[in-house]
């Protein structure tokens, strides 16, 4: 089965639409949370979101939008959060609370947000040789939260982060996505480029903080 792999979307419209044009067909698209913050459209990307994909679990920023002075040391984050629950729909909302911490597809694979078992840790590529003590029986996880893709097999155990889809921080402004083959096991690790212009003018508009916008450029 092939299977599309999105995260860390935060509410990045333009680059959301360019990673689903050109995503190759596969047979279920899997997302690993965080589809609001830092960006101006979480209501356009969450139903983005809702209507492609078959599999959604919750990140630390969905999980969040309705308290978003849990991030007042990171005006960023904030900011982004307080936008999302301005705008986002009572519906819009409860959907985001019903979302599962983590999902298993395919029988064999997992896909969670941050660490398997200890929520809100972060798992950078070094890090995942540490993660398949973490796994019971799954052949592999998807994983997101850093916004690094990286994809490592470590004794037998396909671990996946596809990157960021709208706020990379691997050095790559491009979207990142990634397609996982499941029979193989194997993965591939795409790059797409976008309109970041568009994102900084209209984070401008909305008087978000203007790092939001020009961290994109270096993909910081």
């Amino acid at each position: 089965m092939r299977v599309g792999l999105i995260s860390d979307i935060h509410a990045n419209l333009p680059a959301l639409r360019a990673v689903l044009a050109e995503m190759p067909p596969v047979d279920t698209l899997v997302c690993a949370g965080d589809i609001v913050g830092y960006n101006p459209w979480p209501a356009e990307c969450l139903e983005r979101v809702r209507e492609a994909a078959d599999i959604v679990v919750m990140g630390n920023h969905d999980r969040t939008v309705r308290r978003p002075a849990r991030y007042r040391a990171n005006r960023m984050a904030e900011a982004g959060l307080e936008l999302a629950k301005e705008e986002l729909s009572v519906a819009q909302l409860d959907w985001l609370d019903t979302l599962p911490r983590s999902v298993e597809f395919d029988e064999e694979f997992l896909v969670v947000h941050d660490h398997p078992k200890h929520q809100d840790t972060y798992v950078k590529p070094a890090q995942f040789s540490t993660i398949p003590q973490f796994l019971d029986d799954h052949r592999g996880v998807v994983l997101g939260h850093t916004h690094i893709q990286h994809a490592e097999t470590v004794e037998g155990s396909l671990i996946v982060n596809p990157g960021s889809v709208g706020q990379p921080r691997d050095g790559d402004p491009d979207a990142a996505y990634a397609v996982l083959d499941s029979d193989e096991p194997g993965v591939e690790l795409h790059r797409t480029s976008y309109d970041i212009d568009a994102v900084i003018s209209r984070i401008e508009e909305l008087d978000l903080p203007d790092r939001t916008g020009t961290r994109l450029l270096d993909g910081r």
